[in-house]
């Protein structure tokens, strides 16, 4: 029964990762969650990117949490990585944007996140009761996404092991960044998510 009880505690997917992580910074306080769920070479950006761990060290919790929720989630045919992306919401309704957030299942079967990012809105994104999750296709021979040279700011890109999800981030001199995210079809790497924000 208490095994029982554990496993169904352990979030199953990215998705379910996601409400978990929002629940526990309106239970825990917002940078003590964001803390708690990140990896130890987690990125967010500040606007340059920055590691998690270093900058939200001695980082207090702000009196109210944001709110956020996965509308659309971004799985590897693997299930092994996952971009969730949705809207944020101030408590008092006085702001609103969306967040990007690549996820990893861990060894244990847990999830951590390993990229945050998003930017405000001048009106909130519209999202549905549950999350939209798409997988990738598991057939045919995914291939790899085809490299861009930059020519300053940095850089950092990825795919799952099973190459069926990919992501890349770029971040110019200014704070100007961009988020892209492919999905295998069976067929090709689907473009899914191309975030742009502006300098800051």
């Amino acid at each position: 029964m208490i095994l029982l009880l554990l496993a169904a505690a352990v979030p199953q997917t990215a998705a379910q990762a996601e409400k978990a992580f929002a629940g526990a910074a309106q239970a825990e306080g917002q940078w003590t969650s964001f803390r708690r769920f990140a990896t130890e070479d987690s990125v967010m950006f500040a606007p340059q990117p920055v590691k998690t761990q270093d900058f939200l060290k001695d980082r207090k919790d702000p009196p109210a949490a944001l709110m956020w929720w996965a509308a659309d989630s971004y799985v590897s045919c693997d299930g092994a990585l996952a971009v969730n992306t949705g809207p944020w919401i101030r408590p008092k309704g006085d702001a609103f944007g969306y967040f990007s957030t690549i996820w990893q299942r861990q060894g244990d079967g847990s999830w951590k996140w390993t990229m945050d990012g998003g930017d405000g809105l001048a009106t909130p994104r519209p999202a549905g009761d549950a999350p939209t999750i798409r997988r990738g296709s598991c057939k045919g021979s995914p291939s790899t996404v085809a490299a861009v040279r930059y020519r300053d700011g940095e850089t950092a890109e990825g795919q799952s092991e099973d190459r069926t999800l990919a992501w890349r981030w770029h971040v110019a001199p200014d704070g100007a960044r961009s988020f892209d995210v492919w999905l295998w079809d069976g067929r090709v790497m689907k473009p899914v998510m191309a975030d742009r924000i502006a300098a800051q």
